[in-house]
Parts: structure tokens; sequence; C-alpha cells
């Protein structure tokens, strides 16, 4: 029994000394290959194959990006380039109007003053109808003062 104890004792001393947290046996370096272990094999599965889906997703990015920027840009060149044809466009337009305006000015004018002419040459005539109408009723009138003048004094020197 004294045996067992010793024994027993013995034991205790050893996990006493031993099991500590900073012991420098076998499993330390064991610990540091089945780390290392860890490490290469997470990193050929895992963060090799991550990081590679990274990559490409940021070429992807990147390279919609310079598209998405360069379309940009090409839309706004046509922006720009519709803006100023429709400008000019505007401005034809406009000169179009303005012309077809003056010409349309200058049609009724010449058509007022041809009417104006044509109304004058209208009171011309009437004024000439009434004056050769006025000559002839004068002339009528004349002839007959004349044949009741002519009447009158032959009537009176009958009398």
């Amino acid at each position: 029994m004294r045996y067992l104890i010793l024994l027993l004792s013995a034991q205790e001393a050893d996990t006493a000394v031993t099991g500590g947290l900073f012991d420098f046996n076998a499993t330390l370096p064991l610990m540091a290959l089945q780390f290392l272990f860890l490490t290469v094999i997470l990193n050929l599965l895992f963060y090799k194959p991550v990081s590679l889906i990274l990559d490409e997703r940021d070429e992807y990015i990147k390279n919609s990006l310079t598209t998405a920027s360069s379309s940009l840009l090409k839309a706004n060149e046509l922006i720009k380039k519709h803006e100023k044809e429709l400008a000019t466009s505007r401005k034809e337009a406009q000169e179009i109007i303005k012309r077809s305006q003056q010409e349309a000015q200058q049609i009724v004018s010449t058509k007022v003053k041809e009417a104006q002419q044509e109304a004058e040459k209208l009171i011309a005539e009437a004024y000439e109808q009434l004056n050769i109408q006025k000559e002839k009723a004068l002339k009528t009138l004349e002839t007959q003062v004349d044949t009741l003048s002519e009447k009158i004094k032959i009537k009176l020197l009958q009398n």
C-alpha cells in the first residue's frame, strides 16, 4: 500500500510539473506543424480559389467601369452633337419662317399695290365715263336747248 501511495504521489508530482501552460516537449513542434499544415491546406483549398474569384470579380468590375465610362463619354458626345444639330435645325427653321414671312409680306404688298392700281384705273375709267356722259348730256341739252329756243323763237315770232 505504501508502494501504491508512493506511486500516486509520484504521478501527482509529475502532473504538477508537466502539463503546464508552456511545456516545451514534443507536442509544441507537433502543434506548430499541424498549424502550418492547416494553413497550407486552407491556402490551397480556400484562400487561393477565393482570392482568384475576388481578383476576377475586381477585374470584371474594372472592365465594366471602363466600358461604362467610355459608353458615357460616347453618349455625352452624341448628346452634344445632337444638341448642336438641333440648334442649327432650329436656326434654319427660324430663318425659313422669317424668309417665308417676308415673302408673304412682299406678296401681300404687291397684291395690295396691284389692287390699288386696279382701283385707281377703275376710278379713272369711271371718271372718264362720267365725263363722257356729262359731255353727251351737255350736248344733248344744248341741242335740246337750241331746238327749244328755236321753237320758242318761232312761236314768239309767229305771235
